[in-house]
C-alpha cells in the first residue's frame, strides 16, 4: 500500500479507537511498529490479523508479492516491536512460526481470512506466519509504575524473561534433534530461538547505553555516595558486553553442538548475566524509588530579582 494511504489509515485508527472505515471497516486490525533493519527509524504498517488463542498472528502476505514486505525483514532483525490493538498498546517479540507449526497456523488464519489463500497461491514464496508473543509479566512488577525503581523492575524482568525462553526453546531444539534422529548440521537456530537471543542482547545493550550515557551520570551527580558502586556496574558492563557475545557465538554453533556441554556453558552464561542484573538492583532499587518516573526534570537553579535602579 502507499505511504500514504498507510499514513491515513494510521491516523483515522489513532483518532478512533482502532476504528477504520474504507476497505478495512468491519475487520481485524492493528499496528504494528517495527525498527528498519538499516534505517535505525521507527517504521508503523496496519495490518490485519487473526487470534489464535491469546495469541496475535499477522501474515507477510504483501498481497501475494514476490518478495517478504519491509517489515518482516525489520522484525528479523530487531524481534522487539510495538502492537496497537484497539486502544491498547503494548511490547511483543516477533516470532515468525517454523514448520509443522507455521503449517498449522496458516490453516487457522486462512480459516478465518480466505484471502491469505489466494494471496499464497499468487507467489512461489512461502508467505511468513508471525507470531505476536506478548511477554509475561512477573508478580513482582509493579502494575503502574510511577518510580525509577519501579521501571528498572520493568525492564530486568523482561530481561529474564527472554533468557529463560532461550533455554526453553535450546532444550525443545535437543529434544526435537533426539526425536527426529537428523543429522545436527541439518539443524540449525531455530526462529523461536534466534529471535529471542536477539532480543535479549539488543534490549540489554540498549539498557546499558541508557545507563552509561544518562542514568548513572545523574544519579553520580545527586548521590555522591553512589559514585564507586557505579563506577562499578558501568565497567560490569563491558564484561556483560563480551558474555552476550560468547552467548551469540554459542547460539550460532548449536548445529554441531554436544548437548550437555552447550546447556552447561548456556547455563554459565545466563547466570552470569543474572547475576549482573541482581547486583544493579541491590546497588540502585533504594535511590531509584525515590525518583519520580517519567523524571522530572531539574528545577533551575533560583536567582534573586535584581535590585531597582534609583
Amino acid at each position: 500500500m502507499p505511504e500514504s494511504f498507510n499514513q491515513s489509515v494510521i491516523d483515522e485508527f489513532r483518532a478512533n479507537g482502532g476504528r477504520v472505515g474504507g476497505p478495512f471497516e468491519g475487520g481485524d486490525l492493528l499496528l504494528l511498529t517495527t525498527v528498519g533493519a538499516k534505517s535505525g527509524k521507527e517504521h508503523t504498517v496496519p495490518l490485519g490479523y487473526v487470534r489464535d488463542g491469546d495469541l496475535l498472528l499477522v501474515v507477510a502476505s504483501a498481497g501475494g508479492a514476490p518478495r517478504h514486505p519491509a517489515w518482516y525483514h525489520n522484525l528479523l532483525a530487531r524481534p522487539a516491536v510495538r502492537v496497537e490493538v484497539g486502544e491498547e498498546v503494548f511490547d511483543a517479540i516477533a516470532v515468525p512460526a517454523e514448520g509443522a507449526a507455521r503449517e498449522r497456523l496458516f490453516e487457522r488464519v486462512v480459516r478465518v481470512a480466505p484471502g491469505y489463500g489466494d494471496y499464497q497461491a499468487r507467489t512461489a514464496r512461502t508467505l511468513p506466519v508471525v507470531v505476536l508473543e506478548r511477554p509475561e509479566v512477573p508478580a513482582e512488577v509493579p502494575e503502574d509504575v510511577t518510580t525509577m525503581a519501579g521501571k528498572l523492575l520493568e525492564i530486568h524482568a523482561w530481561l529474564r524473561a527472554q533468557l529463560r525462553h532461550v533455554r526453553e526453546e535450546a532444550e525443545a531444539h535437543f529434544a526435537a534433534q533426539a526425536h527426529s534422529r537428523a543429522e545436527r548440521s541439518d539443524l540449525g537456530l531455530g526462529l523461536r530461538l534466534r529471535q529471542h537471543c536477539l532480543a535479549f542482547c539488543q534490549g540489554l545493550a540498549l539498557h546499558h547505553r541508557g545507563e552509561d550515557a544518562a542514568v548513572f551520570p545523574t544519579l553520580a551527580d545527586r548521590h555522591p555516595h553512589l559514585r564507586d558502586a557505579l563506577g562499578r556496574l558501568g565497567e560490569q558492563h563491558q564484561v556483560i558486553a563480551r558474555v552476550q557475545g560468547e552467548l551469540v557465538a554459542l547460539l550460532d554453533g548449536i548445529g554441531t553442538a554436544e548437548p550437555r556441554r552447550f546447556m552447561a556453558e548456556l547455563d554459565r552464561m545466563s547466570e552470569e548475566l543474572r547475576a549482573h542484573l541482581d547486583d544493579e538492583e541491590r546497588s540502585l532499587l533504594p535511590v531509584l524509588a525515590l525518583i519520580p518516573f517519567p523524571p522530572v526534570p531539574a528545577a533551575p537553579p533560583f536567582r534573586a530579582p535584581a535590585a531597582p535602579e534609583d
